[in-house]
């Protein structure tokens, strides 16, 4: 039977690191997934800020099963320009005035469709969408707030021995259970990202 499961993780931190330095830190995909205990591998696609994620996971029966994401990255500079300059394009704007301008950052992860799929079902590997959004705001005395906000989808095959289950039930224990999963993985992810920072602490 063909399962659809949604996972949801959240949470803002404070990093006691400057703006630049956490945001520039914090766009390198293969760095912080590499925090993340589920994320087997994270490669490079052939189109420029895309990549591909190889989760790998077990169910309670220590059965494995891999799910790939394919993800595109893009960045969006959060600008508060004075109404006298509102219509002048930032191409136009001096190194200087986007710095005094600029409130924040935004790192967007969304699903990237390739022409081949991965998934092979027999041997246990799904295809899932991920999205994810990553806000940054500068703050006082060099530290910066990032809220983060990812979302994945998955559908994949369950198990026989899960088959006796009602339906509505194992959809919302796997729903529960993957929020869960990823909600962990995800404070343990940025936990760990304060060797890197001193201190990356919840608000």
């Amino acid at each position: 039977m063909e399962m659809e499961a949604t996972g949801k993780s959240r949470g803002q931190w404070i990093f006691h690191g400057d703006f630049e330095r956490t945001v520039r830190y914090l766009s390198d995909q293969k760095k912080i997934l590499g925090f993340n205990p589920f994320c087997h591998s994270v490669e490079a696609l052939g189109d420029e800020n895309a990549y591909r994620w190889l989760f790998r996971v077990t169910d309670p029966q220590k059965n494995p099963f891999d799910v790939i994401f394919n993800v595109r990255q893009d960045d969006e500079l959060l600008l508060e320009v004075p109404p006298d300059i509102a219509g002048i394009g930032i191409e136009k704007l001096t190194d200087e005035m986007i710095s005094q301008y600029t409130v924040g950052r935004k790192i967007t992860w969304r699903h990237h469709p390739v022409g081949e799929s991965a998934e092979d079902p027999q041997n246990y590997k799904f295809e899932g969408k991920a999205t994810a959004d990553m806000l940054f705001t500068p703050l006082e005395e060099a530290k910066t707030m990032v809220d983060f906000d990812l979302k994945i989808d998955v559908k994949f095959i369950l198990y026989p021995a899960f088959r006796i289950i009602p339906e509505q039930i194992i959809r919302s224990m796997t729903n529960a259970g993957m929020s869960f999963i990823m909600q962990t993985a995800t404070n343990k992810m940025f936990q760990s990202i304060s060797n890197d920072f001193g201190t990356v602490r919840p608000v």
